[in-house]
């Protein structure tokens, strides 16, 4: 069968991002006729990795401007000398960029992983005015955009049900977690009474709340990644409860299982903003794949989400009385604490997992390809 090129672009995102890269390219690749590029902006340089070829464009210059328009540029400059069969973009930023190559007769897929509008609306640096209507524009150029392109791939299915509105070829690819990456054998008895958070840290991601519930419950909290922003650091390390912090800064994928080998309880306790009342936070089916429970934010689409599968308690995300309350409920019940755990992983394995994600990923491209 005649090879098809297929190219990935982002001007935002890291090289080995776990949706874009990991999950993605690396599922794209594995087809024997397709041959997968991913062209990033990161200044390190072209590279070959796991059947995908990795294109840099170079480092991000200036501030996010710059990252707009020269990034963007180079990004469409590299792409369009691929002459692909298909290009799939990720950042909303690169929407120009699909359009042109749209314009050449190319196929065009635009992977939304934001609700964008929704985020406009929760940005604390504009007043009511500004955010209304900054997120109005936004949601009527998307909307023209969209229009355009071959095919939308959404992570949630209520972004999936308001783009099918949009768009007859609509497709919902959660970003469930890689199974074989989570193995976990380590039993109940030999795990550390210890909770974990792991994923960015940032004041609405309820960092501060998860710190200030440990001078509470007296439990350790492995916590891993980056504070966004770097300032947030100092605020987090002025709390009491930072005594209580193991904190391991950004870690590999493997250094993220190993940690959730330790401990006993994942929490995901987002702050209620609107867009993170619709999503599917990675992190949770994440400590459900290793078997351990879940304490999360008391959101509706979660309780809807997981009402077969009892892996979790639901609390006030802006409570840390309430999040140290369900730490102590489940180190206090380790028997059901432990069943939770293993309910949770049953309902990874048998339904939020990436290999039934891939296959929606694939029967895609074959319709759009065919």
């Amino acid at each position: 069968m005649k090879t098809v090129n297929i190219t990935h672009l982002t001007s935002a995102h890291p090289r080995y991002d776990t949706r874009i890269f990991v999950k993605e390219c690396c599922s794209l690749a594995g087809v024997e006729y397709y041959k997968v590029s991913l062209i990033v902006a990161d200044g390190k340089g072209d590279e070959q990795k796991d059947g995908v070829e990795i294109l840099d464009v170079g480092p991000q210059k200036g501030g996010r401007l710059s990252r707009m328009t020269d990034t963007v540029k180079r990004v469409y400059n590299r792409a369009r000398a691929l002459e692909s069969d298909l290009y799939h973009f990720h950042d909303p930023e690169l929407i120009p960029v699909a359009l042109k190559l749209k314009k050449t007769g190319k196929k065009v897929i635009f992977d939304i992983h934001e609700d964008v509008p929704k985020q406009i609306l929760a940005k604390p640096y504009l007043n009511g005015f500004s955010k209304q209507l900054f997120s109005a524009l936004y949601r009527l150029y998307e909307n023209h955009a969209c229009a355009k392109f071959d095919a939308l791939i959404t992570p949630t299915p209520i972004m999936n049900r308001n783009f099918s509105k949009q768009h007859p070829r609509s497709v919902q690819v959660a970003n469930y977690p890689i199974l074989t990456e989570l193995a976990n054998t380590v039993p109940w008895q030999e795990r550390e009474d210890r909770v974990c958070h792991v994923g960015s840290l940032a004041e609405s991601r309820g960092v501060l709340e998860i710190i200030e519930a440990l001078s509470i419950s007296k439990v350790p909290l492995d916590l891993c990644g980056d504070f966004r922003p770097h300032t947030l650091e100092q605020k987090a390390k002025a709390l009491d409860g930072w005594s209580y912090v193991i904190y391991h800064g950004f870690v590999s994928r493997e250094e993220v299982a190993r940690v959730l080998k330790k401990v006993k309880i994942g929490l995901v306790t987002l702050h209620p903003t609107p867009s993170y009342l619709e999503a599917l936070p990675v992190k949770m089916f994440e400590y459900m794949a290793a078997g351990i429970p879940v304490i999360a934010s008391d959101f509706p689409l979660y309780r809807e989400l997981l009402a077969a599968y009892p892996c979790a308690l639901f609390v006030d995300p802006l409570d840390p009385q309430a999040i140290a309350e369900a730490t102590t409920e489940l180190l206090d019940n380790q028997k059901a604490a432990e069943k939770m755990g293993e309910v949770g992983k049953e309902a990874a394995m048998s339904t939020f997992n990436w290999v039934h994600e891939e296959q929606k990923l694939l029967q895609l491209y074959q319709e759009l390809l065919s």
